[in-house]
């Protein structure tokens, strides 16, 4: 018999801030692919197992491209056109067209140019740290440590001057908070692109050490170069962002954790990659199959939009052991928090970096750390966010 999910909730459980909603995880319980009716009426589906997430990222019979993907989970967008991803916006694109803008990227993302960035990023993060220290003893942690940190180190990857850091912190959250209008999304994402357009020029014609001059020298075009400048700038601040406040919210409510941590050191790779898998920050994607598809005893008619959830899969028992604890000593991995098969995660090794750097360091400068509220007025960004993550996180020190 089939399971049918009817809405996707838009809340998580009062006290379980770092859960996925519950009807999520009863919907796995029940079955790890359930019917969704799209609001506009398409019969979709959403799949909510580690397995069969895992197979249909690996799937090319499940496409990418984003004027595929005409149904929204939440609004019923009529008869709208979507068009097809701008030219360099490579995730929501399939091959040849993602490889073309991929595989440049590829060998400049590698494991060992990011562990080259670590003590730039070391000293980004000491210095965010010591202005915490001397404004305290308290600050709001997004604000003063969980959004420049990523923000200095992918704007100076890209070139971008550093003057002009805020207003992409600024328009990027509009677009990607999930709070403001239709109208404000739209101008946010105009303005970063006629700003990455005029950055894009000014590389062309005075080129400088960092990874946006370096792609002038090829054949992509302005406007392509524009479109992968967006996808790097927007995936590498906001996801580290909010996985540096997230987690941090995570490690003080779990204080034995916490003090594991803090203890042995030597916890942090195993400790970041499980914060990755319990926090899930980027939350669910979308496929659209070509062709028709059997897929966990169902068959996925051509045409047909699934929703992936990956929180959900990453919570899911038949993959981890007590998937809802977090346990920084955990030993099964592979967790899809950085997806999987051709669109995994480009950035993946410089979030790694980061998280590995930057969360050892506050915990060290501040042994004291704590909650400066309780923990159920820490401001949370909504579920409609695609990118999930606190809004504000305040914290407090003994000095």
């Amino acid at each position: 018999m089939e399971h049918t999910v009817i809405t996707l909730p838009t809340a998580r459980r009062p006290g379980c801030p770092f859960d996925p909603p519950k009807e999520l995880i009863d919907a796995r319980e029940h079955s790890p692919i359930s019917r969704f009716p799209f609001p506009d009426g398409h019969q979709g589906w959403l799949i909510t197992g580690y397995d069969l997430v895992r197979s249909v990222l690996a799937d090319s019979r499940f496409s990418s491209r984003r004027e595929l993907m005409r149904h929204h989970p939440l609004v019923d967008f009529g008869d709208i056109e979507v068009p097809p991803a701008p030219p360099g916006e490579f995730i929501l694109m399939d091959e040849p067209q993602h490889s073309r803008y991929r595989k440049p990227l590829v060998g400049k993302f590698t494991v060992r140019r990011m562990r080259l960035l670590t003590e730039r990023v070391e000293q980004i993060t000491a210095d965010h740290l010591d202005a915490m220290e001397k404004a305290g003893p308290s600050a709001d942690l997004v604000t003063a440590f969980a959004k420049p940190i990523p923000s200095i180190v992918i704007c100076e990857l890209l070139g971008v001057p550093y003057e002009d850091r805020g207003r992409f912190q600024d328009q990027i959250d509009k677009f990607l908070g999930g709070e403001t209008s239709d109208e404000e999304l739209v101008a946010a994402y105009t303005a970063t692109q006629q700003y990455l357009a005029e950055l894009v020029v000014a590389k062309r014609a005075n080129p400088t050490d960092d990874v946006l001059s370096d792609l002038t020298d090829s054949d992509l075009t302005d406007e392509e170069l524009r479109g992968m400048a967006l996808i790097l700038l927007s995936a590498g601040f906001d996801t580290t962002a909010n996985m540096l406040a997230l987690g941090t919210f995570a490690l003080l409510q779990n204080p034995a954790q916490l003090a594991a941590l803090r203890a042995e050191p030597a916890l942090i790779d195993g400790a970041v990659e499980e914060l990755l898998r319990y926090l899930t920050v980027v939350k669910s994607f979308m496929r659209t199959a070509l062709e028709d598809v059997e897929l966990g005893g169902h068959t996925i008619k051509a045409g047909t939009t699934v929703i992936l959830s990956y929180n959900t899969a990453n919570r899911d028992p038949g993959r981890f052991t007590d998937p809802h604890v977090l346990d920084l000593r955990r030993q099964d991995g592979g967790h899809l928090a950085f997806g999987h098969g051709i669109h995994q995660c480009l950035g993946q090794q410089l979030a790694r970096v980061e998280l590995r750097v930057a969360l050892p360091a506050l915990l060290n400068r501040f042994p004291t750390l704590r909650l400066a509220v309780p923990a159920e007025e820490v401001a949370l960004r909504p579920e409609t966010a695609d990118v999930y993550g606190v809004k504000s996180l305040p914290v407090t020190w003994e000095v």
